[in-house]
């Protein structure tokens, strides 16, 4: 068993799969996500696990080039909209309408979905590279 950082095999083997420019989403709890995309669910009941200790968890663990969000998410969800902001920078976030935002999800390496039932708590995270 690891001693730190990310215990959940299928996101472990996801992170670790990703090269540079790779895209993966958390997601909300309702977000659509098409059948052909990998899903891994970590939704138990609503609200857990939240959206933003997900987020956290792979942010420590992945290297961030970019980040794509809905623009709903600005005026409708403000609360998600600024913890993101405050995690990633704004430089950092390209933001689209959300239909634009769930015909990106078919070119994602992968979707994990959280319990958060919040609007509009959806991020799409492009790798990095460290060098």
């Amino acid at each position: 068993m690891r001693k730190t950082g990310i215990l959940h095999p299928d996101i472990s083997r996801l992170l670790c799969t990703l090269g540079h420019g790779d895209g993966v989403c958390i997601a909300d709890a309702g977000l659509p996500i098409p059948s052909s995309t990998r899903r891994i669910d970590l939704a138990v009941v609503a609200g857990l696990p939240g959206f933003l200790p997900v987020l956290d968890a792979i942010l420590g663990e992945l290297i961030v080039a970019g980040a794509v969000i809905a623009q709903e998410a600005r005026t409708l969800s403000p609360g998600v909209y600024t913890q993101i902001v405050e995690r990633l920078g704004e430089g950092t976030i390209r933001e689209v309408s959300h239909e634009e935002f769930k015909k990106l999800l078919g070119s994602v390496k992968g979707v994990i979905r959280s319990g958060e039932c919040t609007p509009y708590a959806n991020v799409i995270l492009t790798a990095g590279v460290s060098f």
